[in-house]
């Protein structure tokens, strides 16, 4: 990657700063705010991942007694296991965060300004290539998201299996978030920022968002780009999984097990 036109154009702020006798607010603040006047649009990026919503309205109550214990544990195992996996294998391949709109990485919100800046230096294909690597990264860490989700599914109880199967039809995308969340941010961060590392450019950002953050002018949780990619491969992973839960409860005939194929059909009538 060519840093020599970053550096040109951290440069140029740098002088401007001197030039006008202004301090680093003032400095960014101005140069933001010509971005936004001046600078063409960054390239339309698709809707960043977002975290599931829990306000979906829950079912009817369903009777369930027809079925055992055992049985519906086992059901909702065996149609859990099957949608995490498919989750897990989409998005691990090339282009299964990139190439997903659902779930595709963009630059963060309080940054495009700064994608915006770096185009208008000519560096369109340096910005392209860090939202790239942070996709690249993330479908490199979701592969480590398997071993989690299928211990979580191994844990759950008779109360936890009745409860997702009566529940909003996000239920086990919950548990899901709920039981392993924690552990999948520590399992992503370390491949996220090894696959970084090779992302000159991305140190530089963290730099603009540090000073960014000070002012307030971003969100601490957007400062560290490592952080904000381990977050959205999270988010994405989510919103796959929920899919996959969604899909298995209006199509029962598509469920892994004939356990599943019949407690997942009484739900539907």
């Amino acid at each position: 990657m060519n840093i020599i036109k970053l550096s040109t154009a951290i440069l140029f702020l740098a002088s401007s700063l001197q030039a006008n006798a202004l301090d680093l607010s003032g400095l960014l603040k101005e140069k933001l705010s010509q971005t936004t006047s001046t600078a063409p649009a960054p390239a339309a990026s698709a809707p960043a991942a977002t975290s599931i919503a829990t306000t979906t309205p829950a079912k009817t109550a369903v009777d369930l007694s027809m079925f055992s214990n055992k049985d519906k544990v086992a059901s909702l195992k065996q149609a859990l296991t099957q949608g995490a996996q498919t989750a897990v294998k989409g998005l691990s391949q090339e282009n299964g965060f990139l190439g997903n709109d659902k779930v595709r990485i963009p630059m963060p919100d309080n940054l495009k300004k700064i994608d915006a800046t770096l185009r208008q230096f000519g560096m369109s294909k340096q910005a392209d290539e860090l939202v790239t690597s942070m996709n690249r990264a993330a479908e490199a860490a979701v592969p480590e998201a398997q071993k989690l989700l299928v211990g979580a599914i191994s844990k759950m109880s008779v109360t936890d299996a009745t409860n997702i199967l009566t529940g909003n039809e996000n239920a086990a995308t919950q548990y899901f978030r709920t039981k392993t969340e924690a552990d999948l941010a520590t399992k992503f961060q370390p491949i996220v920022a090894r696959s970084m590392q090779k992302v000159q450019l991305a140190e530089k950002y963290d730099q603009f968002a540090g000073a960014g953050v000070k002012l307030g002018m971003v969100d601490a949780q957007d400062a560290n780009l490592n952080n904000y990619i381990t977050r959205k491969a999270m988010d994405g992973l989510f919103v796959m999984i929920a899919e996959q839960e969604k899909n298995i409860r209006a199509n029962p005939a598509q469920a892994a097990g004939n356990a599943a194929k019949k407690i997942f059909g009484a739900l539907l009538k």
